[in-house]
């Protein structure tokens, strides 16, 4: 049965949806929720563009997830060149925020660990229990329930993320990756401004340096 959720920066859930088969692909479990169905009509109120680089505002997710321009996943390894290995690399980073919630949810719920011996049915309870508290406790008592060395930490020097206890204990199960899953031209053309905006005026000084690291890491 498989959680799917969107997180803000302060690691809160802001949607979540649970209880899809998990013989069903990553892409198959957001086309079966009411959140891809408002994103895909448009009724998310998002802003259209962000004033400061007049670039769309889009959700960010992995390589399970359909391409569109709203929703931006990372460019296919096979196909790299130096600015596309930059753009996966600051996609990656955004990424470790929910990477981090799902992590604490399973270091700090017991129950998430392991199978839950309940009926299917009630299962989805003790889930979103979970979730609820999470956010509770996360905007309540954030420095107790989820203090920094359980989250990812970035070196202020050299910035090489070093992973939190939250990557300590059970692993999360990998993705199942979808497969033909056609992304418009307009999805393409946004990724690719962001991947110009990521190397021009959006760049930072160790962005070069790092993507060649992670990427030889995955090679």
């Amino acid at each position: 049965m498989v959680l799917l959720a969107v997180a803000n920066a302060n690691y809160e859930l802001v949607y979540v949806n649970f209880g899809t088969n998990g013989r069903v692909s990553d892409g198959g479990v957001i086309d079966q929720t009411d959140f891809y169905t408002k994103l895909k009509h448009g009724n998310l109120q998002l802003p259209q563009v962000n004033s400061s680089n007049g670039l769309p505002y889009v959700f960010v997710g992995d390589e399970a997830f359909a391409l569109r321009p709203d929703f931006l996943k990372p460019y296919n390894i096979r196909a790299l060149d130096d600015m596309k290995r930059i753009f996966n690399y600051r996609l990656s980073r955004a990424r470790r925020i929910v990477e981090n919630v799902f992590g604490i949810l399973v270091s700090r719920f017991g129950v998430l660990r392991s199978e839950i011996r309940l009926k299917p049915e009630n299962i989805d309870c003790v889930v979103l229990a979970c979730c609820a508290l999470h956010n509770c406790l996360r905007n309540k008592a954030p420095t107790s329930y989820s203090p920094n060395d359980v989250l990812d930490q970035e070196e202020p020097i050299t910035h090489v993320f070093q992973e939190g206890l939250r990557a300590i204990g059970p692993n999360i199960a990998d993705i199942v990756p979808c497969h033909g899953r056609n992304s418009t031209d307009e999805a393409k053309s946004i990724r690719d401004k962001y991947t110009v905006y990521f190397n021009t005026v959006g760049k930072v000084s160790w962005q070069n340096r790092l993507a060649l690291v992670n990427d030889s890491r995955d090679s």
